[in-house]
C-alpha cells in the first residue's frame, strides 16, 4: 500500500477529482467527519455518506488501500500522529457541525500528540520535586492563570503549601521569598512571556525548582530546571489558543496523580477525609424507584 499515513487527508484531497461521484461522496464525508471514521462500521459510513457498502470499498481501493478496515487502520494511526490532523482553520462559512468537529477534532489530537511527546524521566523529576516540596508557587498570565488556578487546587488537596499568582508584583514578591526545596510551576502558552522569565529566574536564584508547561526551544524552556513541553498546533489567529489550557489542565492531573502515588497511603487517607467534609455540602442524590 504506497498511502503514507503522514498525507492521508492530503491524499485524499489531491485524488478527489479522479474518484467516481459517489466516491467522491465518501471522499467529501470522510474530510468533514474525521475522526468519527475511526469508531465506526462499513455499514455505517455508507448510510451517512448517502452510498453502498461496495462504493467505500472501491473508494478505498482507489486510494490504494485494501479495504475499509485497511483504510481505518491507517486513518487511526494518522489520527494519533499527524500534527497536519490537530491544527485546522475556522471559516465564516462552517457550520455549527463543521466547527464543533474542527475544535474536537483539533483538541484530541493536541491531547494525543502532547502525550506522546512528554518526556518520562522530566515528568518523574518533577513530580519527585512536587512531592518533597515545602511550598509550591504557581506562575501564569492571562489565559494560563486559570490553570495555575486549577494546579493550586490539586495540589492544595494533597495537603502541600500552594498559591496561585497571576500579578507580576505578586509573582515578583513570591518569588523573591522561596527557599531551597520550595517549587514553582510555570505554565505559558508562548514560553516567551518577560514577566514569567523574570520571576522563574528569581524562583531559582531563591533556590527553587522551577517546573516550567510550556512550548519546547522558547526562553522560558531553556532557562528552567524541568521542562515539561507542550507543543501544539493551533489557529494563532484566534483570541483563545484552545486547546492549550484543556491539555495543559491534563498534564497537571498527571503531576497530581503522580505526587499521589509517590506520597502513598497517608496521602490517599487524607483525600478520603476531604471526601467526606464536603459530603454534607452537596445535595443527595434522588434514587431511582
Amino acid at each position: 500500500m504506497s498511502t503514507s499515513k503522514h498525507d492521508l487527508f492530503k491524499t485524499i484531497a489531491q485524488a478527489h477529482p479522479q474518484l467516481r461521484k459517489s466516491e467522491r461522496k465518501v471522499a467529501d464525508y470522510v474530510l468533514e467527519h474525521r475522526a468519527k471514521i475511526v469508531q465506526m462500521r462499513i455499514v455505517d459510513l455508507a448510510a451517512a455518506a448517502d452510498v453502498s457498502e461496495p462504493t467505500v470499498v472501491r473508494f478505498c481501493r482507489a486510494l490504494d488501500f485494501d479495504g475499509f478496515q485497511d483504510f481505518k487502520l491507517n486513518l487511526a494511526q494518522f489520527v494519533g500522529t499527524n500534527t497536519s490532523y490537530q491544527q485546522f482553520r475556522l471559516d465564516s462559512r462552517d457550520s455549527v457541525e463543521q466547527f464543533k468537529e474542527k475544535i474536537f477534532d483539533s483538541t484530541v489530537g493536541n491531547l494525543m500528540r502532547v502525550k506522546s511527546d512528554l518526556d518520562a524521566t522530566n515528568l518523574e523529576q518533577a513530580i519527585a520535586a512536587l512531592a518533597a516540596c515545602k511550598r509550591l508557587d504557581c506562575y501564569g498570565f492571562g489565559a494560563s492563570a486559570p490553570i495555575c488556578s486549577d494546579a493550586q487546587h490539586k495540589f492544595f488537596r494533597l495537603n502541600i503549601s500552594a498559591a496561585a499568582y497571576s500579578d507580576p508584583h505578586l509573582q515578583t514578591m513570591a518569588a523573591v521569598t522561596l527557599k531551597p526545596g520550595d517549587v514553582v510551576i510555570a505554565v505559558s502558552q508562548t514560553g516567551r512571556t518577560k514577566d514569567l522569565l523574570h520571576t522563574t529566574e528569581l524562583a531559582m536564584d531563591a533556590g527553587a525548582t522551577v517546573i516550567a508547561l510550556c512550548p519546547s526551544n522558547t526562553p522560558l524552556a531553556e532557562q528552567v530546571q524541568i521542562p515539561l513541553y507542550i507543543d501544539l498546533d493551533e489557529d494563532k489567529e484566534l483570541n483563545t489558543l484552545m486547546s492549550s489550557r484543556i491539555t495543559q489542565m491534563v498534564v497537571i492531573d498527571v503531576l497530581a496523580v503522580g505526587v499521589t502515588m509517590k506520597l502513598g497511603e497517608e496521602t490517599m487517607i487524607h483525600l478520603k477525609t476531604i471526601k467526606r467534609s464536603l459530603k454534607n455540602l452537596r445535595t443527595p442524590a434522588k434514587r431511582i424507584k
